[in-house]
């Protein structure tokens, strides 16, 4: 039975057809935002199989050294699951597919040969932020926190952090003059965790930039406007 059945192969093979054997073709993209609340990202391939293939076909992702099973349309053409990935700014990813040829031999093989590098980015930071200074001052100043969250690696040092005038006018220049970082340098800030820098002001009603460089590759800079004012923040 198995030498007719490598007759069979042999012969489909002549014929110009990969008979006893799978193709798995990748369709996850090359590229995710980093989700820093679910953390689990959808992976996809399609599949062909050969002529003399038949009985369970299996797919998994084997990347990154796990085993995650993958599931099937109705038609078993195309193959998807969800993996899971958090606080890195890339993932590997191959499949291994399993499959019989004629009821008679299992086989398997990795697809692609080498594992290929899925990019995670980094989601925006805090574009903008607000600071109540309903409250009396301390020491004359109004004091508050401005927040950031990094999603691509274990953990990114905040190195260092400035004020900067949020437009050319004179009112701008004394804004800017006014605010001051209380934060010192460099900060840890673990993955997907609210990591804040102080700031005060010595006017009630300013706005300014906050300009933060940080060990991040994919995010060494980061401008946020920055409003200091009466009210709940954030409205």
């Amino acid at each position: 039975m198995r030498l007719a059945l490598r007759l069979s192969c042999v012969a489909a093979l002549a014929a110009g057809l990969a008979g006893c054997s799978v193709q798995v073709h990748n369709t996850t993209p090359a590229k995710f935002q980093a989700d820093p609340n679910v953390g689990m990202y959808p992976i996809s391939a399609t599949v062909t199989e050969g002529t003399l293939v038949s009985g369970p076909l299996y797919l998994f992702e084997v990347g990154g050294g796990h085993k995650v099973r993958m599931h099937p349309n109705a038609a078993r053409t195309s193959w998807q699951t969800m993996l899971p990935v958090r606080c890195k700014s890339s993932f590997p990813l191959q499949y291994l597919a399993v499959w019989q040829v004629q009821g008679v031999t299992t086989r398997q093989g990795l697809f692609p040969k080498q594992p290929i590098d899925v990019e995670l980015t980094q989601p925006p930071l805090t574009r903008e932020a607000f600071i109540n200074t309903t409250g009396a001052p301390v020491r004359g100043m109004w004091q508050g926190t401005v927040n950031y969250e990094f999603s691509t690696a274990a953990n990114t040092n905040i190195t260092g952090a400035k004020i900067e005038p949020i437009g050319k006018s004179r009112q701008d220049q004394l804004w800017a003059q006014g605010i001051h970082v209380l934060s010192t340098f460099p900060i840890a800030a673990s993955c997907d965790t609210p990591t804040g820098i102080t700031l005060a002001s010595g006017y009630r009603k300013a706005k300014a930039k906050l300009v933060i460089s940080t060990d991040s590759k994919t995010t060494p800079t980061w401008t946020t406007k920055v409003t200091f004012r009466p009210g709940p923040a954030g409205v």
